[in-house]
């Protein structure tokens, strides 16, 4: 990128830092240094404006006596600056091998959990990497081929967590440039020459033929970045407020809120995609709204198209309700039998229901979920009623239908439990013992 000549490489450096709060001036700060010109300007830049800095070098033996002359160059360096170094070895082939990833992947996720670490040990708040001006506009492109959403096009953000960016007002030139005047010397990835990888196919190839359509792609490309910033700020708010109205709690979207949104699309999947859902199954969720009973499923996450709502689930709770894994009566209900006497009372209430004990003599009692075809004469009613058309009356959701418990004795149907109690075993004047049946607590529930 061109060079800002209004101000100088520090000072620029110094108020993107405090315009967007990254540091404090008494912070500690640990420097992500890797020996090559970014991260060399980043330390000396930091250093000259009064932060407190340690470094820290990961050697990753990716590319042989390279990575070992990089580790000497950043401990000559940080000898003769005495600034603090830490450094750590890596077989980062095997690491990426043993966890099925890609070596650029294994390679991050070391570095950063050994950032953390690190912190922790030495009680520093903020790790600074050296990305700049340059590499937000590499990420730009590369996120636009990949067909990234609007957060994507905003960039590389100056802060992620502890991890912090202070160049990213300032381009490599500008970093080259300040070395030079500094007389320091850096070290070159040769890796960074070659064009194996996206990101400098982007760097080596694309951009040059961006610079030859307008010398000035690089800058328009950062204000559009910026631009791009400022409106995600907006977006994020409008959306947050839109999901909020969508949640008729944690497992259950309502349906008309999100339909009356600008974009259905938009909030459907900012609601979704946390869950592992893709865009083309978030628009075949959309397609499919009003169609109650369709089922999508994520890695972790199942979701049912019901009335008026979207219903959610983990896969382990799919897995809890299926009727192979069914607890026993005791882990659900608490029972006890009592003597029957002409002034019984009875707690009415959904937690309780009453059944002749002798009745139930003998018979093998179950818990299980609602089937189709599933029928229970409910007490008071001559004739019988489905189970399903009773939840259905009870304005259960399609889950909570599913989740239902019977508690049945044989192939009879004794209590939907917590709803409806059985009239074939219900209390009369000739009853002797009464069993009742209570459910538990959640934190009661057994198994």
């Amino acid at each position: 990128m061109k060079p800002n000549t209004d101000m100088d490489f520090a000072s620029r450096v110094e108020a993107f830092v405090a315009e967007n709060r990254l540091l404090h001036p008494q912070d500690r700060v640990l420097v992500a240094l890797s020996g090559g010109a970014d991260s060399v300007g980043l330390l000396l830049v930091l250093r000259e404006l009064g932060y407190t800095v340690e470094s820290a070098h990961c050697n990753f033996h990716l590319r042989g006596a390279e990575s070992q002359r990089d580790e000497e160059f950043v401990r000559r360096l940080c000898q003769r600056l005495d600034i603090p170094l830490h450094v750590c070895e890596f077989d980062t082939t095997a690491y990426a091998h043993s966890q099925g990833m890609s070596i650029e992947m294994a390679a991050r996720e070391l570095r950063y959990g050994w950032f953390d670490q690190l912190c922790q040990e030495r009680g520093i708040s903020n790790v600074a990497t050296a990305h700049h001006a340059d590499d937000n506009v590499e990420t730009l492109l590369l996120n636009l081929v990949r067909g990234t959403g609007l957060q994507g096009l905003c960039g590389i953000p100056p802060r992620n967590g502890r991890v912090v960016r202070p160049l990213l007002s300032v381009g490599r030139n500008d970093i080259v440039r300040y070395l030079e005047q500094k007389g320091q010397d850096y070290v070159t990835d040769s890796t960074n020459l070659q064009t194996d990888f996206t990101r400098n196919k982007i760097r080596l190839e694309v951009l040059p033929l961006l610079r030859q359509l307008n010398p000035a792609a690089d800058a328009n490309l950062q204000r559009c970045i910026e631009n791009l910033a400022e409106v995600q700020k907006v977006y994020r708010a409008s959306v947050d407020a839109l999901t909020a109205a969508a949640l008729d709690g944690p497992s259950e979207l309502d349906i008309a809120t999100i339909m009356r949104a600008p974009s259905p699309l938009c909030v459907l999947h900012e609601l979704l995609a946390p869950l592992g859902f893709g865009r083309a199954q978030v628009v075949d969720i959309l397609r499919s709204i009003h169609h109650t009973g369709c089922c999508f499923h994520s890695s972790t996450h199942h979701i049912v198209v019901d009335r008026q709502q979207l219903l959610i689930e983990t896969k382990d709770e799919v897995a809890a309700s299926a009727d192979d894994d069914m607890p026993s009566v005791d882990a659900l209900l608490r029972s006890e039998i009592v003597p029957y006497v002409p002034e019984f009372r009875f707690e009415h209430t959904a937690e309780k229901a009453y059944f002749d004990a002798d009745l139930l003599a003998g018979r093998l009692l179950s818990l299980r979920h609602p089937r189709r075809g599933d029928r229970l004469r409910p007490f008071g009613m001559k004739g019988s009623r489905l189970v399903s058309d009773l939840l259905t009356d009870l304005k259960l959701n399609r889950l909570e239908k599913e989740r239902q418990w019977l508690l049945c004795a044989g192939d009879d149907i004794v209590w939907v439990v917590g709803r409806r109690a059985s009239d074939l075993y219900r209390v009369t004047s000739s009853t002797r013992r009464v069993i009742i049946f209570t459910t538990r607590d959640s934190g009661e529930v057994e198994g």
